[in-house]
């Protein structure tokens, strides 16, 4: 019965995968255009994309591709009608982490492929992943774990290193999601996060660069691992976030080569990638990652006019590698 089983389920991802391509092969021997369809993972809170990533709409459609925005938590939807997923604004996978996981998991077993891949959006979902990379060389934010023994202050942990200001969060975090800025003075208030975050998902400390408030954050934008452009962003006066949601600026900036070079060296510490989104801040003449978003970051494609095309080309080069040969 179990080998039984098992059978059905390997002929199950077959016609599952054969079936996505079916019409093309039709449309190829009738001599038509080849249109793949995809699915563009989104959250209820953006069920048609956000604004930015419509712009990738017209240049896939170029590539006769037709992508359409699918809720990733919808139970609903039929995601073996896809050739592929491309994740983009599930900006709420950090509330419920497991199922989001369990969910990509579900492609391999399904044989979609997912961009980008699934053991890599598995990998960089817990930001533990910056210890992987330092260990490879690549130069991060000094970031404390918390990992000791033995209940920790962090009014003694801030001394120890000797840190004026940090920043607390959780490893497993979005859009700033639970993040505190604390200073020697108002330590203990985070001390709550800080000892919860130990005790369930895992806590961070970063120290707090000054260069945030004063020059900016940068982010550079790869498609492909080939570089797109850079933003620097900055938050508004007094506050240390610089996401748009809560008053923080971007705008479109040539990197100087120094920033340019110490980012792209962090592509090649990790498997291929359609699109990443490397965050970091300049500390004297040294570019130091903050994060390499490989799962669903904004890529800013309204800030540069090449930008969708790029990313569209991206994903047309991916689809093109995993589809299925002709014999």
């Amino acid at each position: 019965m179990q080998a039984d089983l098992s059978g059905f389920r390997r002929a199950t991802r077959v016609r599952n995968s054969l079936s996505v391509f079916r019409f093309e092969f039709l449309a190829r021997y009738l001599g038509q255009p080849t249109v793949t369809k995809i699915a563009l993972a989104t959250s209820t809170k953006y069920p048609q994309l956000t604004e930015d990533d419509r712009l990738l709409l017209a240049p896939l459609a170029a590539h006769n591709i037709h992508a359409e925005p699918a809720i990733w938590d919808d139970p609903q939807f039929d995601w073996t009608t896809c050739a592929a997923i491309v994740i983009r604004s599930c900006w709420d996978y950090h509330l419920q982490p497991e199922k989001f996981l369990r969910w990509i998991t579900h492609f391999d077993s399904a044989n979609i492929p997912v961009f980008n891949p699934a053991s890599l959006i598995r990998w960089n979902a817990n930001k533990s992943y910056l210890c992987d990379l330092e260990a490879k060389g690549v130069p991060i934010v000094p970031t404390y774990w918390g990992e000791d023994p033995t209940p920790i202050l962090l009014q003694d942990k801030l001394s120890e290193l000797g840190w004026k200001q940090a920043v607390v969060k959780p490893r497993i975090s979005a859009t700033a999601y639970r993040t505190q800025l604390v200073t020697r003075d108002s330590v203990d208030s985070a001390q709550p996060l800080f000892d919860e975050l130990r005790r369930t998902s895992g806590v961070m400390v970063q120290k707090f660069m000054e260069s945030v408030s004063t020059e900016g954050e940068w982010s550079l934008i790869f498609f492909s691992g080939a570089f797109s452009h850079a933003i620097l962003k900055k938050p508004q006066p007094g506050d240390f976030r610089v996401q748009n949601d809560f008053g923080g600026t971007s705008q479109l900036v040539d990197p100087p080569p120094h920033v340019l070079a110490s980012a792209t060296r962090a592509l090649p510490a990790v498997h291929p990638t359609v699109y990443a989104r490397v965050d970091g801040v300049v500390e004297g003449d040294q570019f130091l990652l903050m994060e390499l978003e490989l799962i669903e970051p904004m890529l800013f494609l309204a800030d540069h006019s090449q930008a969708p095309n790029r990313f569209a080309h991206a994903i047309s080069n991916a689809l093109a590698i995993h589809r299925p040969q002709a014999t």
